[in-house]
């Protein structure tokens, strides 16, 4: 099994910036790509951006592109993603979902095989 935990959320002024961790472990080698995805209160989950095993393929939503960036530390099993330039319409409970292989870069939570708890990201104006 995999366990996936996120942390690094919190209250953040717009224009500010932020920087979730999340956190692999049990058989957390077997996670190719990692997603972040968020919810905000009456809205579907949203796809936010995914990074792959190598660290070197990245896709994000329009909505983040410039703005969020995904990285990973493998040998750390540990996957963030820094949010920078804040702003209310961001605020929402952000989750990380890991993805076995051959997955592939994918923005369908469908796609992703474990989950992690969520942490509230709140951006005041």
């Amino acid at each position: 099994q995999v366990q996936l935990v996120e942390s690094g959320g919190g209250l953040v002024q717009a224009g500010g910036s932020l920087r979730l961790s999340c956190a692999g472990s049990g058989r957390a080698f077997s996670i190719a790509a990692v997603g972040w995805f968020r919810q905000a209160p009456g809205k579907e989950r949203e796809f936010v951006g995914v990074i792959g095993r190598s660290a070197s393929s990245t896709y994000y939503a329009d909505s983040v592109k410039g703005r969020f960036s995904v990285s990973r530390d493998n040998a750390k099993n540990t996957v963030y993603l820094q949010m920078n330039s804040l702003k209310p319409e961001d605020t929402a409970v952000y989750y990380c979902a890991g993805g076995l292989a051959g997955r592939g870069l994918a923005s369908s939570a469908s796609t992703y095989d474990y989950w992690g708890q969520g942490t509230q990201v709140t951006v005041s104006s």
